[in-house]
């Protein structure tokens, strides 16, 4: 596989677009572990930007690295072990060292829980029940983490059995030209509007179908995509029909929710079109987000490979951060304007600080998703592989 530095510039600004996302869910009426005094009905139009392609293009991006991992190692038993520790040994850290702090502000802000975090953490956090509906421990964000090695322990076992190249021609033809753009869209829309009308995401792994329908067919195309020559002259030809698609899908959403807004029930049959503009604006995002990406961003800057390496541990810091700085704020009466700036510059300053001393302690780097051997800072050539994540 060649490098592709577009790849890593588009995986580097969906995890900063993530950030900014959960920040604004602090100000959005929609349920939140931490939310501002005042939350505001219109934040919810440039969430709705956003929320039906970020996460799928996170498991895209995640399928295409997994291509690049396993082509430049030696086999699949050695991919499944390498994935399972860069994976899995973050996710444990994140769930008994950075996530405890969220759900103790989600139970004493919004539930009544009266103890204080130590109590909370030393006998209530790891009870293995719920408290008010709260599932503990959890892994609150970082589901994403299971999710991916979940599918990439699927992937790897399905290859084992296939073999490495078996269903590339079949990807390749199934979606060649603009098949590539309308089949996933097709099955986005039976996934929100057939299959599961009306249904949310709990992220608790098991039962969770709306969630698995969507992201591991992303997970797959992506794997797919990152050996298909044609697929790159597919997104070429139609990514800005494909970007037209999705101002127009995004616009019909809007203006139905701006009719119906949050809790209001949507009558037939605007809640069915309401669930198949999104699905067109999710998928067609991708596909222009890739053509954007290949056409414009690959190259190479000093920066990228930084970032890179970065993305990962200011995924797993990132979400605390909000809700704790969040939380100090609250008593204080701000203006949302005013909270939206101190979290922005407070978050942006913490997964810094978690990531630059985290890459310079070498017991903690495999901690944070950071290779434990190796340069502390990547190297010039690192490429989208390199994350690993």
């Amino acid at each position: 596989m060649e490098r592709h530095y577009g790849l890593d510039w588009l995986r580097i600004g969906a995890f900063a677009l993530l950030i900014f996302y959960h920040i604004g869910m602090v100000f959005v009426p929609w349920g939140f572990h931490v939310k501002t005094a005042q939350p505001m009905d219109w934040v919810a139009i440039p969430m709705m930007a956003a929320n039906t392609w970020r996460l799928l293009l996170l498991f895209v991006v995640s399928g295409y690295a997994s291509r690049a991992l396993l082509a430049k190692g030696s086999g699949f038993g050695a991919f499944m072990r390498s994935r399972s520790a860069r994976l899995l040994i973050p996710l444990a850290f994140g769930m008994i060292v950075i996530v405890p702090t969220q759900p103790w502000i989600d139970l004493s802000t919004q539930h009544g829980y009266g103890a204080g975090f130590w109590t909370f953490f030393t006998h209530d956090y790891f009870g293995f029940r719920a408290i008010d509906g709260i599932a503990l421990p959890t892994w609150q964000h970082l589901w994403f983490v299971a999710y991916l090695w979940l599918y990439t322990m699927i992937l790897a076992l399905g290859g084992m059995l296939l073999g490495r190249n078996s269903l590339q021609a079949a990807f390749d033809r199934l979606f060649g030209g603009a098949w590539l753009w309308i089949l996933p869209t097709i099955w986005l829309i039976i996934v929100s509007a057939w299959l599961f009308p009306g249904g949310r995401e709990t992220h608790a792994l098991f039962g969770d179908w709306v969630a698995h329908a969507s992201y591991f067919p992303a997970f797959l195309f992506g794997f797919a995509f990152a050996g298909s020559r044609g697929g790159f002259v597919a997104v070429a030809r139609w990514w800005r029909w494909a970007a037209a698609s999705a101002v127009i899908a995004y616009a019909i959403a809007v203006a139905i929710e701006w009719a119906w807004p949050v809790d209001v029930p949507t009558p037939y049959p605007y809640g069915l079109i309401f669930s198949v503009a999104r699905a067109v604006q999710g998928w067609a995002t991708i596909i222009a987000l890739i053509g954007i990406a290949d056409r414009y961003w690959n190259r190479d800057a000093p920066w990228r490979a930084t970032l890179t390496e970065a993305v990962f541990p200011f995924y797993i810091i990132h979400q605390t951060v909000i809700v704790g700085v969040e939380w100090l704020l609250r008593p204080y009466g701000l203006s949302p304007f005013a909270e939206f700036v101190i979290l922005v510059a407070t978050t942006i300053a913490g997964c810094w600080a978690f990531y630059l001393i985290g890459r310079e302690i070498g017991w903690l780097r495999p901690l944070i998703g950071l290779r434990r051997r190796g340069p502390v800072h990547p190297p010039a050539i690192a490429t989208l592989a390199a994350a690993e994540a």
